[in-house]
């Protein structure tokens, strides 16, 4: 067998385990209830179908598009960032569009860093922020977030620590999948740790909309100086219900976008036309459907954690995210999060993701995907309350 480099530093991925039970219980005709995969389940909204089969029908939007997006997308991404945080942005220098967030932290870090680069990122965290590293050949440096740490002293204490210095650093606040969230204060320690060390940062804001009970999230890009040190990811495939869309974008820093855009010029032609003007009509257009999405979400959190709750598993409600994230009872939890998965499963029928498919530091919870409705998730429920008998 041929070994190729890149691929072997890739670890295995985790989630395949528990994937596979799944799959084979479905095969057997069970009725699997999944929070697996945070996979919005929800229609994107009328107005915006609407306006990609009408650029559909147009012959012009056949051909090939620019790879860094049409300028009236970039021109509406913009734009959106005045309206909603106040920052003002350059379409054509300060943001780009991308194929989703995850490609475009993937091929960012590929532009960014590589063999030698110290990279920083949060554990547990979304696979890409760390795996985006394994694969441009740089090196990661764990620090963990968890309520029992301070996520700045310890990414302070390992800047100091590691040699050559760090050169990038990925975070996203609200976060996937701890939940956890932060004020402008501390992006200002951020902004200014950055500019100390000469450091880069990418700050991943997928959440920016799924927020609850008077929680607002704050931009990086909001501080001053931001824009000198990082650059800002965000994704249409939740708060507009697009995530088969595959239509992102990246803004700020001028050096780190260029970057970005030189290396997909030679990558891909864009997205597919039609989908960058649907982009737009949901970027300019009404958000009262964001709302929608906020209060589905909201109530599907109430459901879920209220349930939990009431049958013995305390978890706290998160402020802002389409995700639960759950410490393991503790009389399972010295067994891990693949075991207790595979447990909820076998047991209750439900599929979770297992934490240490985030992280090492993720190994002691599990994580809920709000992607089932209200009656599927009462039942969950009751299914679980079965597999944690005698906690």
């Amino acid at each position: 067998m041929r070994e190729f480099s890149r691929i072997k530093r890739l670890p295995p991925y985790v989630f395949n385990a528990v994937n596979a039970l799944k799959i084979d219980a479905r095969h057997r005709g069970e009725d699997i209830i999944d929070f697996g995969m945070g996979n919005p389940d929800q229609p994107t909204p009328a107005h915006i179908v609407a306006k990609a089969i009408e650029a559909i029908g147009n012959p012009k939007n056949h051909r090939y598009s620019a790879s860094k997006g049409i300028t009236k997308l970039r021109l509406a991404i913009t734009n959106w960032y005045k309206r909603k945080y106040q920052v003002e942005l350059d379409p054509e220098s300060e943001a780009i569009v991308t194929i989703g967030s995850k490609e475009g932290i993937a091929h960012l870090a590929l532009a960014l860093v590589g063999p030698g680069d110290i990279v920083m990122a949060p554990s547990p965290t979304y696979p890409i922020h760390t795996y985006s590293v394994i694969i441009a050949g740089a090196e990661l440096r764990s620090i963990p977030l968890r309520p029992d740490s301070d996520f700045f002293e310890d990414m302070a204490t390992a800047t100091k620590q590691a040699w050559p210095r760090p050169k990038l650093l990925i975070i996203n606040f609200p976060h996937n999948p701890t939940t956890q969230t932060v004020g402008l204060d501390f992006f200002k320690k951020i902004v200014d740790f950055a500019h100390e060390n000469d450091l880069m940062v990418i700050h991943d804001l997928a959440y920016a909309d799924l927020v609850f009970d008077g929680y607002e999230a704050p931009s990086l890009l909001q501080v001053p100086g931001a824009k000198e040190i990082g650059v800002e990811m965000y994704t249409l495939s939740k708060s507009y219900n697009m995530p088969g869309w595959r239509v992102g974008f990246c803004v700020g820093n001028r050096e780190m976008i260029a970057a970005l855009t030189q290396l997909k010029s030679y990558l891909d032609y864009g997205i597919f036309q039609p989908v960058q003007i649907a982009a737009i009509i949901a970027l300019n257009g009404p958000q009262d459907c964001v709302d929608e999405m906020v209060s589905l979400y909201c109530n599907r959190r109430n459901v879920l954690v209220d349930g939990l709750n009431r049958i013995g598993w305390q978890i706290e409600k998160p402020k802002a995210t389409m995700f639960v994230w759950g410490q393991i009872p503790e009389p399972f939890r010295k067994d891990g999060s693949i075991a207790f998965s595979k447990h909820l499963l076998k047991e209750a029928k439900v599929a979770v993701a297992p934490g240490i498919g985030f992280g090492e530091y993720g190994d002691d919870h599990v994580r809920f995907a709000l992607v089932e409705n209200e009656h599927r998730t009462r039942q969950a429920i009751h299914g679980i309350k079965q597999a944690l008998k005698g906690i």
